[in-house]
């Protein structure tokens, strides 16, 4: 469980993220919503250290981060995933070896045991006979689930996914959506997801969090932001042509 207690952060003067309170659960996939600009991403950086905070705290199963030693930090980091927008992934080194990245950096295993455990994330995300190339010679949605399998490399306890399912198209998109909720439910991580993209927050979504102006203007589940009479909800929700038809369902 990861709890944010009146979070706020401002870069020369202007606001950004505005005293944002919430408590993302554990074995959930955790959505964080709203139009670009909002203040998602800066959020997301703050909650995982990558940005100082103006006041307020980030707790991690009750540590508060920016409360700890460097050593305190560092643990936390250890149990971090991160799933980033384009994925990026090193080009120069092969599938196999991106997914060892960490845990060379994390653990002392012996290189077998990290191939081992390489080789098992990468089962985990269904791909098989890719340990050899290169980013480069592998699909938009191979290098998304090649991230995939090294952000749970080292069994995270949380995971941070910025924008998963970008520049993907809707089938890879779900397959995507889909290993990211089974991969939370299965090893009880913390997921907290930053996206634009409603199918995703309609299909895997468990807790959804709308950030306007930086500020959290709306919570709740995926069927009660589609009943929501919150009109900045309803504006970013109802913007496609699906999700307007889906409406009308209700």
């Amino acid at each position: 469980m990861i709890q944010i207690n009146n979070i706020s952060k401002s870069f020369s003067g202007r606001s950004i993220v505005n005293n944002i309170s919430f408590t993302f659960a554990s074995g959930k996939v955790n959505m964080i919503i709203g139009e670009s600009g909002s203040g998602k991403t800066t959020l997301l950086r703050c909650m995982v250290g990558l940005n100082e905070i103006d006041n307020g705290s980030v707790l991690f199963n009750q540590r508060d981060f920016f409360k700890l030693d460097l050593k305190g930090k560092k643990q936390i980091r250890k149990d971090i995933g991160m799933l980033f927008q384009g994925g990026a992934l090193f080009d120069s080194k092969t599938v196999e070896e991106n997914v060892m990245f960490p845990i060379s950096m994390f653990t002392d295993l012996s290189e077998s045991e990290k191939r081992d455990r390489a080789n098992f994330c990468l089962q985990r995300v269904n791909l098989v006979n890719a340990n050899k190339l290169y980013p480069s010679e592998i699909s938009g949605g191979m290098k998304k689930r090649v991230a995939i399998a090294r952000a749970i490399a080292v069994q995270p306890k949380y995971l941070f996914c910025d924008e998963p399912n970008s520049g993907l198209d809707p089938k890879t998109s779900i397959v995507i959506d889909n290993l990211i909720k089974e991969i939370t439910e299965e090893y009880n991580i913390t997921t907290i997801v930053i996206t634009h993209d409603m199918n995703s927050v309609i299909e895997i979504g468990d807790q959804i969090m709308f950030i306007h102006n930086g500020a959290n203007w709306w919570q709740g589940t995926k069927e009660e932001i589609l009943v929501t009479d919150n009109k900045e909800v309803n504006d970013f929700v109802y913007a496609t042509k699906f999700m307007k038809d889906l409406k009308s369902k209700f």
